[in-house]
């Protein structure tokens, strides 16, 4: 089992041009993650460092064999905040 630290979950954002539309678009941020954590893992610790509700979490296995998580927020909460604070936007 991963350990519970959220930092060790979220590896970084990302920050390429498909990744700030969907931020724009959909109020979504898009996060490359450790291989191991599960969905709900990845959606505790984004609500845990950064102190919003989380709608859903898809994810993916890179090319590269990196893990993505597409995180969506609560209509409540802004992506488009997060990744200014992030310095994505």
């Amino acid at each position: 089992m991963l350990s519970l630290d959220p930092y060790k979950i979220i590896v970084r954002a990302l920050h390429t041009e498909k990744a700030i539309m969907k931020i724009e678009m959909e109020n979504t941020l898009t996060f490359i993650v450790d291989k191991n954590a599960t969905k709900k893992q990845i959606k505790e610790a984004v609500e845990r460092i950064f102190g919003v509700k989380v709608e859903r979490v898809n994810t993916v296995i890179t090319i590269r064999g990196e893990k993505k998580a597409y995180v969506k927020l609560k209509p409540e909460y802004k992506a488009e905040e997060i990744a200014t604070r992030l310095g994505i936007l």
